[in-house]
């Protein structure tokens, strides 16, 4: 009963059965979309970015399927999240970790999304660690945009943001921070020109929320977690911020990277210290 209604939700993102590849247009238009279980979708941001010319080759490493060995035939990578860790000792995890510095060397966009970031954190030689109070963030939560992060592209940051998470990380050295909060103090960071992590999931629809709170229901226990009504009733609060902002940063960001007001930066060198995550 609760595959057939889990399908169903996937069906409603639009994401039912998506094939590895979909239609062919031109390589330069081609996007790397990195997920972590079978059914796992890339939701909103999946879409956004179809309507917008692109292919998306959506591969799971978790499940078997390879990396490619450049990015020769993509124009962009992002990875999204997964209940594993980037602390995890699966090789696949180590591959993924590994395979960030080809779109860094490439200089082509890169987009890490909670699983995805901690794993750009790491590579970047930062440590990903629990809350040291075991608090995690399980619904909407506030951030706070730094100087750097209003510029990010022209629609403003979002002043509460889905959140799905139990492990965070300070500021990589020599990232620039775009927006901070109050368990986990790093929620948006670039690196460069062309590297964005992101802590939250504004890829999230309402559908993929009902599934979440539903077969990751555990995490609505732990800790700083909200309840599941809480989840349902902000996203009729917030989201339709949520879905303006990242319409405006996925334009930015796949034209290849650099915000609004940042074109001509340097990254910002951030002393190395020990994470402060509370």
């Amino acid at each position: 009963m609760f595959d057939d209604a889990f399908k169903a939700l996937d069906e409603m993102d639009g994401f039912g059965d998506l094939p590895l590849s979909l239609a062919k247009p031109a390589p330069s238009r081609r996007i790397l979309v990195i997920l972590h279980q079978a059914h796992s979708t890339p939701g909103r941001i999946g879409r956004l970015l179809i309507e917008s010319g692109y292919q998306l080759d959506m591969r799971r490493p978790s499940c078997g399927d390879p990396l490619p060995r450049t990015m020769d035939g993509h124009d962009a990578a992002i990875i999204f999240g997964g209940p594993m860790s980037a602390n995890d000792e699966a090789p696949w995890i180590r591959e993924e970790i590994d395979f960030i510095g080809k779109p860094l060397a490439a200089g082509k966009p890169f987009l890490g999304i909670c699983l995805g970031a901690q794993m750009l954190a790491r590579h970047l030689g930062h440590r990903v660690a629990p809350h040291p109070e075991g608090r995690v963030e399980v619904g909407y939560y506030p951030i706070r945009a730094t100087a750097e992060g209003g510029m990010m592209c022209p629609c403003a940051l979002p002043k509460k943001v889905y959140q799905w998470h139990r492990e965070g990380f300070d500021l990589p050295t020599g990232a620039t921070l775009l927006a901070s909060g109050d368990d986990f103090e790093a929620q948006a960071f670039s690196y460069g020109r062309s590297a964005f992590g992101l802590q939250f999931h504004p890829e999230v629809t309402y559908a993929m929320m009902c599934k979440w709170t539903v077969t990751g229901v555990d995490r609505l226990s732990m800790p700083g977690a909200l309840p599941r009504d809480m989840h349902l009733k902000g996203w009729y609060l917030h989201d339709a911020a949520v879905a303006s902002w990242l319409k405006a940063f996925l334009r930015t960001w796949a034209r290849g990277g650099a915000v609004t007001g940042m074109m001509h930066q340097s990254p910002r060198t951030t002393p190395m210290t020990a994470p402060r995550l509370a």
